[in-house]
């Protein structure tokens, strides 16, 4: 009797372990909300919601994102990051520079420059796993979202002065 009654506290173990797991599974999410669920996101999407685009990139899309992580934003001078956080159209310029249109996965990445949603080109290249874009690096890639693709890189990109 005793070793019925261990099977059955086992198997109700490993029945709540087995929903515990499916409990968490995330459920499919745009742009804008995958990026405020990563941890390491959290001054981009501050950024996004100050800049207005929160919405567009919850939007039908789709489009690749190029990510800074918060350490690529502390690298940042201070100075520089003033004058974006006065200036909301030079933070749109920027942060759509980071912008392309369509999904393009790291493995699809082709050596070359692609045109960004801000309207200026940026150069991508892979060579093996490895992809960067202009001087920044990608890691890790393609976090995936119902309307495009996240790649998060190491350094915050500027648009070239017009």
């Amino acid at each position: 009797m005793t070793l019925n009654r261990r099977h059955l506290a086992l198997a109700g173990a490993l029945t709540l372990t087995l929903l515990a797991g499916c409990a968490t599974t995330p459920t499919p999410a745009t742009l804008t909300e995958t990026i405020a669920r990563t941890p390491e996101l959290s001054t981009l999407s501050k950024l996004i919601a100050d800049a207005g685009l929160a919405d567009t990139l919850r939007g039908a899309g789709p489009f690749t994102v190029f990510a800074p992580s918060d350490a690529a934003f502390r690298a940042v001078p201070a100075k520089t990051l003033a004058e974006l956080a006065a200036d909301k159209q030079l933070l749109k310029s920027v942060l759509t520079f980071h912008v392309l249109p369509g999904k393009v996965m790291a493995t699809d990445v082709k050596n070359g420059n692609v045109k960004t949603v801000q309207g200026a080109n940026v150069a991508v290249a892979k060579s093996g796993t490895f992809v960067t874009v202009e001087d920044a690096v990608v890691q890790p890639a393609d976090l995936a979202a119902t309307n495009g693709v996240i790649h998060v890189i190491d350094k915050v990109l500027m648009p070239p002065k017009r």
